[in-house]
């Protein structure tokens, strides 16, 4: 149905000009556009602006995200195969095509990230004095230290299964180290196995370091593969080894829970036992496994070549970034720097009078997040505090905001935290999490069935002269210390009247039962956020060549918001997306996308603040939000969008905006044909790296 708004955009060209927005030509795939923010991430590994242990982490962050890619979004595609649920996207693929083309993308990709590893970096850390020592160059100290660190270490709590009859193929864990191992002889039974699989325990580090003593100066490390492979004999005693070789399988890790569970935290503990032991959708093998071996393990695991990835390295990349803490070159890591904090809480011992006085917004990791611990824990401790109010998503469970809710709990207040237990990979923390508070007497409540809790939202309640006054703070990130220092999150704390009345409203929507209440301020989804955000970007397009949209997001899939982009920048409004990693919508089609340019920031911190600009014809509307332009935020998920109405607050984040649409380095520009190319500076230019300029500004109060 077509918006008055929508039929007033489109009058502005003849019917026949315009493009037709539903043509799946006009919409790139979601899953090959994850696969290129991937590819993004693995680029900087080549970016010798970065410090080089930390070009080997951007290496296994791509791992890790390779990783969760194959065990939620391809897995799905294959569970809509299996049970006949095929769906198809707005860009027309079938999910047999897809999976195709992804396994065309990644194993490219694989092979560049191995190539990348071995005739780049290791080389460039071998020039470094940092080695990574190869079992044929083991010394004969060397070999004799790893012998007794394999007896005392290792060889305790391996457990070799030969396969026969009587001892079926092991259930292997999701994304465990594993050694198929070829075997001759009989063993004490009389047994003639020929085969055995080796699961190396979890326990153990897969990076060790060597004694200084036995080394001829530097950094030595050895791979815990490498010991095992060259003691694999002693597992087997009088049986010869013809051959051993790594593999790792990657299963299906999301998770199914029903809509109307009597115990949400129950079913979620059968579940994760679930998500180990799932179906395997990947295989990585050494690439010096023989053919008749990938092949059994291909038919016991139910995959095809397809599925298999042969990888010249370690099969398990994720577990290198151990040699940040392994070794200590502190010159070969990002320098430190200090966090601001705000003259404005600076000058005020009760963090609530700053806040009064004017609202604060922080952009961390440039400026601290420890005003945020401090605005619970002045609450905890303060007798005018009546009540606290909190959703929990992403936080950790000995965190500092936990104790400050314990706290406060343990002193009488009315505490209630709303968690998601399902926020994915961090299920099992979140039910510990939610154990710990009851026990120390916070009200804990897990959102609503079916609806994620991703909002990020505090509400506190104080007397002050004799009434009751809210203070918020609403955020675009996690309550996660950790993340705080490595992902670009705005924080909001405020004492506005209206944002607290509308922060309160939502929370009895989620503690409680009853009608969505009205909400004066705040866009919240599932009920008003996708609806206002397209009605803001239609709104825009009256405007025309004098409308502006600047929206600065994760991930951009949801097709109606897509099509209203499409409607405005047709109408003439400039539309400067920046997005960091998936986008479906193609820029630069004529006729259709002409005035829209879309980028990705790719640098030491992750890109996750969410912000939504309209510069509607010089009266700029500017919106903080937990939620990116996706379908799963706008309409799966308890998400909130908050204005910044304060003038000097919403001038300073178009001011950061501006800056990411100035790099000149860090970004991506994404093209119509779906490529995305790397800016840099033109000739007689400066470099302009948008996350050095803020670090550099914001920490510099």
């Amino acid at each position: 149905m077509t918006t008055e708004t929508e039929a007033t955009a489109e009058a502005a060209l003849p019917v026949e000009q315009l493009p037709d927005l539903n043509a799946s030509e006009n919409y790139f795939n979601r899953e090959l556009s994850h696969l290129q923010f991937n590819y993004r991430v693995l680029q900087q590994a080549m970016d010798e602006t970065h410090p080089l242990i930390n070009r080997l982490i951007f290496c296994c962050i791509f791992s890790s995200n390779m990783d969760e890619f194959f065990e939620i979004r391809v897995a799905g595609l294959r569970q809509q195969m299996k049970y006949g649920r095929e769906s198809v996207g707005p860009d027309g693929l079938l999910p047999e095509q897809l999976l195709n083309e992804i396994s065309r993308v990644a194993h490219d990709y694989i092979h560049e990230q191995y190539d990348i590893l071995n005739n780049v970096l290791i080389p460039a850390m071998e020039q470094e004095n940092i080695h990574f020592v190869r079992r044929r160059d083991w010394t004969p100290a060397q070999a004799e230290w790893v012998a007794r660190y394999f007896e005392d270490e290792i060889l305790p709590v391996v457990n070799p299964i030969g396969l026969d009859p009587s001892h079926p193929f092991p259930r292997l864990v999701n994304k465990s180290l594993n050694f198929i191992v070829e075997l001759d002889g009989k063993d004490a039974f009389g047994r003639e196995t020929g085969m055995a699989i080796v699961p190396a325990p979890r326990s153990l580090p897969r990076l060790v370091r060597l004694p200084d003593d036995i080394c001829n100066g530097g950094d030595n490390l050895v791979f815990l593969s490498s010991m095992i492979h060259a003691h694999a004999d002693e597992l087997f005693p009088g049986m010869e080894v013809k051959g051993c070789y790594q593999f790792r399988l990657t299963r299906n890790a999301d998770l199914e829970l029903e809509d109307d569970l009597e115990d949400l935290a129950s079913a979620l503990r059968g579940e994760l036992l679930s998500r180990r032991f799932g179906d395997g959708v990947r295989l990585e093998v050494a690439d010096n496994c023989p053919e008749e071996l990938t092949g059994f393990l291909l038919k016991e695991f139910g995959l095809t070549e397809r599925e298999l990835y042969r990888v010249h390295g370690p099969v398990n990349l994720t577990r290198l970034m151990a040699v940040g803490s392994l070794v200590d070159r502190p010159d070969l890591t990002y320098s430190g720097f200090s966090p601001a904090v705000p003259r404005q809480i600076r000058n005020k011992e009760i963090i609530f009078d700053a806040i009064r006085q004017q609202p604060i917004l922080l952009l961390h990791p440039y400026e601290s997040f420890t005003p945020v611990v401090d605005f619970l824990r002045q609450a905890a401790k303060d007798p005018q505090v009546l009540a606290i109010r909190q959703t929990l998503y992403r936080t950790g469970a000995d965190s500092e905001i936990v104790e400050a809710l314990m706290d406060a709990a343990r002193r009488g207040k009315e505490v209630t935290a709303v968690i998601e237990l399902r926020a994915r990979f961090d299920e099992a923390e979140n039910l510990e999490l939610a154990s710990r508070l009851q026990e120390a007497g916070v009200i804990v409540v897990y959102g609503v069935v079916g609806y994620k809790t991703h909002a990020k939202m505090i509400l506190i309640v104080r007397r002050e002269e004799g009434k009751l006054k809210r203070y918020v703070h609403l955020g675009t990130g996690n309550y996660h210390a950790g993340n705080a220092r490595l992902y670009t999150d705005y924080s909001l704390l405020s004492a506005d009247d209206a944002l607290g009345d509308d922060v309160n409203k939502l929370f009895q929507q989620l503690t409680g039962m009853g009608k969505a209440l009205k909400i004066k301020k705040l866009f919240h989804a599932p009920f008003t956020l996708h609806k206002r955000l397209i009605e803001l970007i239609d709104r825009e397009a009256l405007m025309g060549s004098h409308g502006h949209i600047i929206m600065k997001i994760n991930a951009l899939t949801e097709p109606e918001v897509i099509r209203a982009l499409y409607r405005a920048s047709r109408a003439g409004v400039r539309v400067e997306l920046i997005i960091r990693g998936i986008c479906c919508l193609r820029p630069g089609v004529p006729g259709l996308s002409d005035n829209i340019h879309v980028r990705s920031i790719i640098g030491r911190f992750l890109e996750h603040t969410r912000v939504y600009y309209f510069g509607h014809g010089g009266k700029q509307e500017v919106y903080c939000s937990s939620a990116d332009a996706m379908v799963r935020n706008l309409m799966n998920r308890v998400e909130v969008a908050f204005p910044v109405d304060d003038k000097e607050l919403a001038e300073r984040v178009r001011s950061d905006l501006e800056t990411y649409l100035a790099d000149n380095c860090q970004s991506w520009e994404l093209q119509a044909d779906g490529a995305y190319l790397q800016n840099s500076p033109g000739e007689g230019e400066d470099r302009l790296a948008s996350q050095l300029l803020l670090l550099e500004r914001l920490t510099a109060k």
